[in-house]
Formats: structure tokens, sequence, C-alpha cells
């Protein structure tokens, strides 16, 4: 184990949020939760403004809001958040070669690796100047642990939210780890906590006083001994610079069970193209393709077929999925579905019909477009996501938070929408809280429009909008 605190941590401060409120000068300093908005939704991130009602991360939507009934619900902008994420990582890379990303608001960085600290003192600088750049870059603040090991710069970064560092002087690791609870440890869940506090053990300190003996007994051998090391403040994991990703996946929860078969094909349709839309982005193909079904009574089935080779064509991936989906009974309903691609590779291996198939499909949809349009003249299940980028502004769904522009008043945001009005609040993150005004929803002045930077003359645009905001998906 070394012995200068130079792992950093970095967490990002309620990132999701954060961003939104950043966005949306209206919601500075007030209370915001980003999430799945429908009844079966869950919260991804609270700001600290609604914390304080007991609002927090993988909440119900619905307690979220009868705990915080005046805060602002908003579904996810993960289009943003990827190139704030980027931006951030970026500025992380700067400073190491080493640089683990553990999800888009969280990374862990070998400084000594980068030769950008080798003691306390010059690793705290660096913590400092890397939060006044990413405050400069984003707009956005985020906290910094710094310690021998990534277990301790991760308690540290914790120990320093909101908006703070923490540095961790090798030698004092016990005399701090000692008081604390047993779930500060990684791997200490709700589970294994109530199982030591049944042995008497509900501290770090206890967890070292118990021996590792004991520790092996009540919880196993590799689960024991690798506890009882941590409660020593022992972790020599690396960071580890490349988190290569194992799969790629999308799924959608729906408000309303879906009971109709046609409508189930249409949604994994759907789904294998939004599942190739993300693996073209990551520059990836896959041989295997995954479909997941949770039925009305929260059976979780999942199907899988492996192709003959790696792929990232729309046409191969969506016809996998439908012959998976014949092998599922959806009779009693479906409340979630997802697609998914695993065995990725950097390389595709061409399937010589996809072509064909992909332009016959093209044509029989447009034929079909016509009786689709008359069909959906009216509302639509709750769940429903709006996922084409060009679509009749009758059918159009205004999506809480999500940016619109008009024609007249310029760039804006959507507060709410319902009987045919959307309500939209005109403001960008680079000026005064706008004003709100009312439209039809098919008012053809009104259209969806890409997210700005947060930082005025920061990084461009995000790219056209995509189809993130689903019926309750985080």
């Amino acid at each position: 184990m070394r012995t200068a605190p130079t792992i950093l941590h970095l967490d990002m401060d309620a990132f999701y949020a954060s961003a939104e409120q950043a966005s949306k000068p209206s919601l500075r300093g007030k209370a915001v939760v980003v999430g799945g908005i429908g009844p079966r939704g869950v919260v991804a991130t609270a700001s600290y403004e609604a914390r304080v009602f007991g609002v927090h991360s993988a909440m119900p939507m619905g307690q979220a809001r009868r705990l915080a009934p005046n805060a602002a619900y908003l579904v996810p902008r993960f289009r943003l958040y990827r190139e704030v994420s980027e931006q951030v990582m970026g500025l992380l890379r700067e400073l190491s070669p080493l640089v683990e990303p553990l999800s888009l608001d969280e990374a862990f960085v070998d400084l000594e690796a980068g030769e950008a600290a080798w003691d306390a003192a010059s690793a705290r600088l660096v913590g400092e100047r890397l939060r006044d750049e990413i405050k400069a870059v984003t707009g956005l603040t985020g906290s910094v642990g710094l310690a021998a090991s990534k277990m301790l710069a991760k308690i540290a970064s914790e120990a320093a939210k909101p908006d703070g560092l923490e540095l961790i002087v090798p030698g004092t690791e016990r005399a701090m780890l000692g008081p604390m609870s047993v779930r500060t440890l990684p791997g200490v869940g709700p589970a294994t906590g109530d199982h030591l506090r049944r042995a008497g053990i509900t501290t770090v300190e206890e967890i070292a006083e118990a021996g590792e003996d004991e520790l092996v007994r009540l919880l196993g051998k590799s689960h024991g001994a690798s506890l009882y090391a941590m409660a020593l403040a022992h972790d020599d994991r690396p960071v580890v610079a490349e988190r290569d990703a194992k799969s790629v996946s999308v799924e959608d929860t729906y408000d309303v069970d879906i009971h109709d078969r046609v409508r189930v094909r249409t949604e994994v349709q759907r789904l294998a193209e939004r599942c190739v839309q993300r693996l073209r982005g990551a520059e990836r193909s896959g041989r295997t393709v995954v479909l997941k079904v949770r039925r009305y009574d929260f059976s979780t089935l999942t199907r899988s077929e492996t192709l003959r080779g790696p792929t990232d064509d729309p046409a191969v991936v969506r016809e996998a999925a439908a012959r998976l989906l014949e092998s599922v009974d959806t009779t009693g309903g479906v409340r979630l579905l997802g697609v998914g691609v695993t065995g990725l590779a950097d390389y595709t291996q061409e399937d010589l019909f996809a072509q064909a198939r992909a332009e016959a499909d093209a044509h029989a949809a447009e034929g079909a477009s016509e009786g689709e349009a008359e069909g959906a003249g009216g509302a639509g299940d709750e769940g429903q996501e709006v996922a084409d980028e060009v679509v009749e502004a009758a059918d159009r769904r205004w999506v809480a938070g999500h940016d619109v522009r008009h024609e007249e008043f310029g760039h804006g945001w959507v507060q709410g929408s319902g009987l045919g009005r959307v309500t939209v609040r005109f403001e960008t993150p680079y000026s005064e809280p706008g004003r709100v005004r009312t439209f039809r929803t098919d008012d053809p002045a009104l259209v969806p429009a890409e997210p700005l930077p947060l930082v005025e003359g920061g990084a461009g645009r995000c790219a056209a909008r995509e189809p993130d905001a689903g019926s309750g998906v985080v």
C-alpha cells in the first residue's frame, strides 16, 4: 500500500439535478428531482434542496412527490449529462493516464502515475485546482477525496460533500475509520449490516476487534477476509484505466402494463433500434442479442441468441429480438421490456442481406405511415415514448424538463403538458429566470430543441435530440 495520499476520487454533487439547475435559472436554489416521472418511476438524483425533505436516489417517484410536492420533477436529459461528463473526464485525463470512471459523474485517478502529485501538499493543490477547473468548464461542483487507497479516497469524497475536499493523512486511517458504521465499508449493504449487528458488530473498529476468523465464520471466507482487511484500512486495488463495457442495452418501464401483443412487438423493435444507436455511438458491434421481459407479476425473463459474428446492423438486431420475443408468453401483461447486445467487438461481421431487409422495412413503414397516423389520433398509453426525430405535431409528447424552441420566443423548456396544452418557460443557462407561456401541443411554431452548454462559450451544443425521455426509465 502506498504511503502518500495520491489516489483521488471525484464525485460530482447531485449531478443530474445540479445540471438541470445550471441549465434552468428559475430552478436554482429550489428543490429539483430528476427521474422517471410516471407512477412507476424512480428518483435518479435529487438536489440538496430536495434532500432536506427526505427525497433520495432510488426512491419511488410517488413517495418523493408525497415528501416534496412542490419540487420540480424532470425527466433525465442523458445527452446533456454525457456531454458534461466527457468534459469532466477530459480534465481528469490531463492529470494522469490512469483514470477509472465508475459512472458519468464519478471516477478514481492515480495522481502518482501521472506525476501530478507525490505527497499530501501536492495532492491537495491538485485537488483544489481540479475543483476550480470543473466549475469553470461546466458550471457545476464536485467533491474530491484524497487518500492512499481507493476505498479511503471514496470515503473521503463522501465526507467532503457537497463541494468540498477531504484528504486522509496516511497513518490516521484506523483512527478515522474506527467509529464509523460498518455500512461505510464497500460491500456492506443492508443484509450484511443486519447480520453483523445481530452479532454485536456495528462499527468498523468492532470489525477489527472481532478478528478475521470470526468474520470468516459469520460471512464466509472471501467476504469475511475482505471485510477484515478493509477494517484495518488495507486496500491494494489499483486504479484501472480501462473499464471496457461488456454490453450495451436499453430498457423501458411502462406506467400501464402492455397487454396488446402487437404493441409489445412494436416496443421491442423500437428498443432494438435504440440499442443499435448506442452500440454505434460507442463504435462497437456485438455478437449476442438479449431480450429482457418483466411481466405483470414482476417475474423477469431473459432470452438470448448468438449470431454468426458481431454486428451493428439494426435489421439484424431487430430480427433477432423479434425471434426471441416469440418464445415469451406476455398474455398477462408486460411492465418492462429491454433489448441488449453482448459479446462486444470493435469490428462487424457484415450480413449480406441486412441492407436489403432494411430498405424493405423502410418502404413498408412508409406505406403504413398514413394508417398509423389515423390510428394515433387519440392519446396513447402513458408509457409510450416519442422515439422518432420527426413526428406529426399533433402526436408530439412534450416531456417535462426537455428543451424546445419557439419561432418568436426562442429557447425554453417544458414545464408540463396535458389537455392539449404545453407550458414552456423561456430561459437559457445564461439568462435571468424567464417568463412562462402556454401553447397548443400542435403549435407549429414550437419544436424540440437541443440542450445548450451550461457555460456560455463552452462546448458545442449537444447533438440532435435523442429519445432518452422514457416512460419512467432512469
